[in-house]
């Protein structure tokens, strides 16, 4: 049984950076990080595959946010920096069984319980 942990969210400032942990992702294939803000829909932030590479984020996080793994430490990470206002929301951790990073919730098997992140102005 897949168990995702993410630990890492908080109240910050406006520019400041957080880092984002999703434990008991290491066998998963693919890894990615999703959020929801109150009223609004999920919406996919950036996604990784087992091997690490050719991350995909999605392009209001780019150049702010990246996506990393750790297979031995069985976690995958989201490194936030210049966090802004609209990037509060709460942050969850999916996987799914298969390779292809892929942007609808749907398609995730696993869901962690979710972090909320709270950027003030």
């Amino acid at each position: 049984q897949v168990q995702l942990v993410e630990s890492g969210g908080g109240l910050v400032q406006a520019g400041d950076s957080l880092r984002l942990s999703c434990a008991g992702s290491g066998g998963i294939y693919t890894v990615a990080w999703f959020r929801q803000a109150p009223g609004k829909e999920r919406e996919f932030v950036a996604g990784v595959s087992r091997s690490g590479y050719i991350p995909l984020i999605q392009d209001s996080v780019k150049g702010r946010f990246t996506i990393s793994r750790d297979n031995a430490k069985n976690t995958v990470y989201l490194q936030m920096n210049t966090l802004k206002p609209e990037d509060t929301a709460v942050y969850y951790c999916a996987g799914r069984s298969t390779y292809g990073i892929v942007v609808r919730p749907a398609a995730y098997d696993y869901w962690g319980q979710g972090t909320q992140v709270t950027v003030s102005s």
